[in-house]
């Protein structure tokens, strides 16, 4: 079970099913870019509207509301976080989901933070991987194998990994003063998993938030 936290996406959505997006999309006054509206994706099995907020008096969510959290563990994350993996925004972010939604299958958009801050809200069209899963020391190793070979395509052989067919993982979690993706990408680099198939949306869902764009609630 979904919630879209969005009102005006809730609305598209059930236009989407009988008129052109199109023609819904020209009354749209806060878009994402002069070019672009909104952006329909998948999330569990179900079409999901991706927009701005239209109440231009809209303020931030209140969870993501705060200036200030106790260092360690939250953090500011710098804005390169590790050579060869590739930092991105929000419009790069919804390219992916895109070409994910037009079938790339090599493409993965994880949303690294645990369960409860799913219940809150994410990004439409990701996945739950929580970074507790992919941290050696907090998981075990049979979590660990089965998520590089059947969900990232990794392949075990005589005790090494081959990457050479890996998807490319587009990571987030709460945003720049979040540790729980970098997390797993400095996992994933120690296992040997490629930088270059590795990107990090840094700003995250502070970000994602700030900028009034659609959320999904649930597990």
């Amino acid at each position: 079970m979904i919630s879209i936290r969005n009102t005006v996406s809730s609305i598209l959505l059930g236009l989407c099913l009988s008129t052109p997006v199109l023609a819904a999309e020209d009354d749209i006054a806060v878009k994402i870019t002069p070019e672009q509206a909104s952006l329909t994706v998948t999330h569990q099995g179900k079409k999901v509207t991706i927009m701005r907020d239209q109440n231009e008096k809209n303020t931030v969510d209140p969870a993501f509301s705060k200036t200030s959290r106790k260092c360690p563990p939250f953090c500011i994350q710098p804005i390169s976080l590790a050579p060869g993996v590739e930092t991105i925004a929000e419009t790069e972010m919804l390219d992916y989901l895109q070409r994910k939604e037009n079938g790339d299958d090599s493409i993965l958009v994880i949303d690294s933070r645990t369960p409860d801050w799913i219940e809150r809200g994410t990004i439409p069209g990701s996945i739950n991987i929580p970074w507790t899963q992919l941290n050696a020391s907090r998981s075990d190793p049979f979590t660990i194998e089965d998520i590089m070979e059947n969900q990232f395509g990794a392949r075990k052989q005589e005790g090494l990994w081959d990457f050479s067919n890996v998807k490319t993982l587009v990571m987030f979690c709460n945003g720049m003063w979040c540790g729980q993706s970098p997390n797993n990408i400095k996992s994933l680099l120690k296992f040997g998993y490629p930088a270059h198939k590795i990107k990090w949306y840094r700003g995250g869902m502070q970000n994602w938030e700030i900028l009034g764009l659609t959320t999904v609630e649930g597990k």
